[in-house]
């Protein structure tokens, strides 16, 4: 029995030596910064900036019928109601009702966006407004006598609920460039 407790002391201690050794070397790495991690704050505020944006994305009986395949355990049918009504595919559609099962969102009503009435001559008035766009490096200006405040902001809201093109053709309309142009610069307000 004499002859066992030498090798369990020397089994104890080299135990006890890669125990601190793999402390060490954890406490070294997460002081370093070995791995790259996002802050948990940062990835949920994504995961629901992702579901207000799915969500906004469906109708009310949409919204319903989704929520309704959620609670009974069905995402496959969840992800696949999302990609017919949005048109998104698989990988867009399967992150979207993951953050709507773990972030709910209640359904909000989509105020119709109000075209921008389309006169006769638009009106010019007797300063030149100056609208900019820009996206990481690329910047856009559109410089008119016919914009102000008002028109633009319907011209932007038209552009962010994803009707371009009325607001290319509003665009144009009140300013002197041409379509392309227009679809350049409204390509940079759709956010």
């Amino acid at each position: 029995m004499e002859s066992l407790v030498v090798p369990v002391l020397i089994l104890l201690a080299v135990v006890a030596g890669v125990i601190v050794a793999y402390r060490a070397t954890r406490g070294r790495k997460a002081a370093v910064g070995g791995a790259p991690s996002r802050p948990a704050g940062r990835e949920q505020e994504s995961a629901q900036g992702l579901a207000r944006a799915a969500a906004g994305k469906l109708s009310e009986s949409e919204h319903r019928r989704l929520y309704a395949m959620i609670a009974q355990g069905q995402p496959l049918a969840a992800i696949r109601l999302y990609r017919e009504v949005t048109g998104e595919g698989l990988r867009a559609s399967r992150d979207a009702v993951d953050a709507l099962a773990a972030h709910p969102q209640p359904y909000r009503h989509q105020e119709p966006v109000e075209a921008v009435p389309e006169d006769d001559e638009p009106q010019r008035f007797p300063y030149r407004y100056r609208a900019i766009a820009s996206k990481g490096d690329v910047t856009r200006e559109v410089s008119s006598n016919m914009l102000n405040d008002e028109i633009y902001g319907r011209i932007r809201s038209l552009a962010r609920s994803g009707d371009t093109e009325a607001a290319v053709t509003a665009l144009t309309r009140h300013s002197d460039i041409s379509p392309v142009q227009a679809r350049e610069f409204i390509a940079l307000l759709d956010d």
